[in-house]
This record gives C-alpha cells, structure tokens and sequence, in this order.
C-alpha cells in the first residue's frame, strides 16, 4: 500500500529542488557535488521518497548549509514562542533517529537548539560539515554516545557536555543498551 507524503516531506522535497534551481544546477550537477546518483536526487525531489539523515548531510554539504537551517526553511513563519507541538520533528526512515527543533534558526538569530534521539546500536556519520566551524555544544540527557570527531571518539553519557567546532566528518553511535537522547546548540561561524 503506498502512502501519501506528509505535509513536511512534500515541503522538503519542493525546498530541495528550489535549491538547485537557485544555483541553476542540473541533476546531474548535483550528483557529482553530493556524490548521491540522479536517480535517487529526482526522486527525492519530486517527494517519491523521504531522505535518509546521511543523505541530508550530503546535501546540506553540498549547498553549504546546516541540516537545521535546510529544515527551518521548510517550516512556516518561525515563532518566538515555540511550544513542543509547534517544534518541527524529522525521523530518519533508515536509522530511526528523530531530530527536533526546539528553537530552531530564524532570521535574526545565530543560535539554535536541536534535540536528537538515536536508538541503541544506530550509527549516522557525516562526511563532511555542512558549514565548516559551526559551534557545537552537546549536553547528554540520556543514555550513552559515541561521537567521533576528527579521529577522536568521545564516549559521552548523560550530564556530559562536549563543545567543539566542526571542522571535518563526524560519526554518531549508540551504543546502547538505552537510546541516546541528547541537545546540541548550534551557532554559525
């Protein structure tokens, strides 16, 4: 049984191919830039498939912009009250790791909040930053993290804070055997 995309998704998915219009860039353009074939750029272009985190982080890189900011451009009018049922949601259909907004970038402002949620055992890596030197500060709430910065692995568990710049790929693990549940503040360079 096929399903309708969600509201989100088709906003996405008309904000990704804006994107590339904006630059005047083919599909295929895009593939050599993001390394993700084509096919699998139309399709999700064209709302047939909802992207994995992975493949955000590509495209994100590729249009040298946060994850967060490529969806606070998806959302409607950004509020300076955001109640939780107002904060925008996005799971990853391949990992099952979820990312909300809690306060996230608007016209203004440098700084902003996202809280992710990874299951035990799911791993996502980034090649690259999106934007490189983006301030990071991560405060564990729950459960334990590995991320490996730089060639470094920080094993975090809950009420650990790492700060850091991100400057090359980064690798998110849980190692279990709870979720991983955690915040990072975000500023741009």
């Amino acid at each position: 049984m096929e399903q309708t995309p969600a509201p989100f998704d088709l906003r996405l998915a008309a904000r990704l191919a804006s994107l590339r219009l904006e630059r005047g860039w083919t599909l295929e353009t895009l593939a050599e830039r993001s390394g993700i074939s084509r096919a699998t750029l139309s399709r999700l272009e064209r709302g047939e498939t909802s992207p994995t985190a992975a493949l955000l982080g590509r495209l994100c890189t590729a249009y040298e912009r946060p994850m967060s900011r490529l969806l606070a451009e998806v959302e409607a009018d950004p509020q300076q009250f955001i109640p939780p049922a107002a904060q925008p949601v996005w799971t990853d259909p391949e990992t099952g790791f979820r990312r909300r907004g809690i306060s996230p970038p608007a016209s203004g402002y440098m700084t902003e909040l996202v809280e992710g949620t990874l299951p035990p055992g799911a791993v996502i890596a980034y090649q690259a930053p999106p934007v490189a030197g983006l301030e990071h500060h991560l405060w564990m709430l729950q459960g334990r993290l590995d991320l490996a910065l730089d060639g470094t692995v920080h094993a975090l568990s809950a009420g650990d804070c790492l700060r850091y710049r991100l400057t090359g790929g980064s690798r998110f693990h849980c190692p279990g055997p709870e979720t991983a549940r955690y915040v990072i503040a975000i500023t741009r360079p």
